[in-house]
């Protein structure tokens, strides 16, 4: 009955600390740390599968590639030489301690590249990752603990940061109820047994005179030890209930905690991909737009440059096609002077010519008519000689 009060200021500090909410990261800090705990989970877990991986290299050539399987045997070949190196050092081979430690170090630094060149091959290709998941690997137990660890680490961590800073003032005021609970139950506790004892020593220094007290006594100090027991009984039951209670709520925010991350995971993949694939298109179009450009300016350069030439060359023609036009000018009007004074001693000279050519047909027709007359005076002369003597002598006397 004393510890009704208290109960009941407990059960409802618990009821407030155990209120499911819908927690979801709200700010880029915890989104990142999250975002590097599970890159680096899936490093490990990629991480172990490398050695089954190598094991099985043959069935998997074609899905990895050949770059991914000339690394993977690589690496290979670098553990052989990392387990030849130490089995060497623990035979007790004749190397020297530093020139052994240098090529140790070497050799570790080298499979550290490889396993990061790995992963990265890897990680690139999220369909061959979940390929590789899928098969029925099975890992060596350090293996499996650590990445159960880091898990449980990593789930420990995401609790912590979303649990805000009034849920933890509330969660540390409960267990501080519980634990002053405790105390003031383990005072009382005392309490009572300093007063057990007392009434014992009192009991038994008045054993003789006050039997009937003593069994008043102790009836009624088994009545409060029976009460104690009950309320200790109580507290204890209430506190594992709550404890469980608890646990159960924790869990399931657990649960809808990391489906909530499985969810935001696969839309910020496809937001990625996407996001991608459109950058691509876009830095592709741009390229093309850029050659495109350079192209035109470069066809406009050529083609101004031409024409530039072109006009400078007819230019250069006009000018000098521009300067023979007025010599020819000039010419022209002295030709066309001297063309006319000739036209015009032409003329005269063709008039005279006319003239003189009158003349001679004149002349060439008297003499071919003197001529005519001649011969036919030669030809009666030669045919009528005594006649003519005749016609003389007629003449003569006549």
């Amino acid at each position: 009955g004393m510890a009704t009060p208290e109960k009941a200021t407990i059960t409802s500090d618990a009821m407030k600390v155990l209120d499911p909410r819908g927690l979801k990261p709200d700010s880029i800090e915890i989104e990142r740390i999250v975002n590097v705990l599970d890159e680096t989970m899936a490093k490990l877990e990629m991480s172990s599968l490398i050695p089954c991986v190598i094991d099985s290299l043959d069935r998997f050539a074609d899905m990895l590639g050949p770059e991914i399987t000339t690394n993977l045997t690589e690496h290979q070949k670098l553990s052989n030489e990392m387990e030849q190196l130490l089995s060497s050092s623990e035979e007790g081979d004749t190397m020297g301690p530093e020139e052994q430690q240098g090529r140790l170090c070497l050799l570790q630094q080298r499979l550290q590249c490889s396993v990061r060149n790995v992963l990265r091959l890897l990680l690139a290709n999220p369909s061959l990752c979940q390929a590789l998941k899928d098969q029925a690997w099975v890992r060596g137990s350090p293996t499996e603990v650590f990445l159960k660890a880091f898990g449980e680490f990593r789930n420990f961590i995401l609790e912590r940061l979303l649990t805000s800073p009034v849920e933890e003032e509330e969660k540390t005021g409960f267990a501080a109820d519980i634990s002053l609970q405790i105390r003031k139950n383990t005072e009382t506790i005392t309490a009572l047994q300093a007063e057990l004892a007392a009434a014992i020593r009192t009991q038994e220094e008045e054993i003789h005179t006050k039997d009937n007290v003593i069994k008043d006594l102790k009836t009624s100090m088994q009545d409060l030890t029976t009460d104690c027991e009950a309320a200790i009984q109580q507290i204890k039951e209430e506190g594992k209930r709550k404890q469980r209670e608890e646990l159960q709520a924790s869990q399931a925010r657990s649960a809808r905690l990391q489906q909530d991350i499985q969810q935001l995971g696969a839309q910020l993949s496809t937001l990625v991909l996407e996001h991608q694939a459109s950058e691509l298109a876009l830095r592709k179009r741009n390229c093309r737009m850029e050659k495109e450009i350079v192209n035109w300016i470069q066809k406009y350069d050529t083609d101004m440059g031409e024409k530039q030439a072109e006009y400078e060359e007819v230019q250069a023609a006009y000018a000098q096609e521009k300067a023979q036009l007025s010599l020819l000018t000039e010419k022209h009007a002295v030709l066309l002077q001297e063309y006319s004074q000739i036209v015009e001693e032409r003329r005269i000279r063709q008039e005279k010519e006319e003239l003189a050519l009158k003349e001679l047909n004149t002349m060439n027709l008297a003499a071919a008519r003197i001529q005519a007359f001649w011969r036919g005076y030669l030809v009666r002369s030669l045919f009528k000689p005594k006649k003519k003597k005749t016609t003389k002598k007629k003449g003569k006397g006549k």
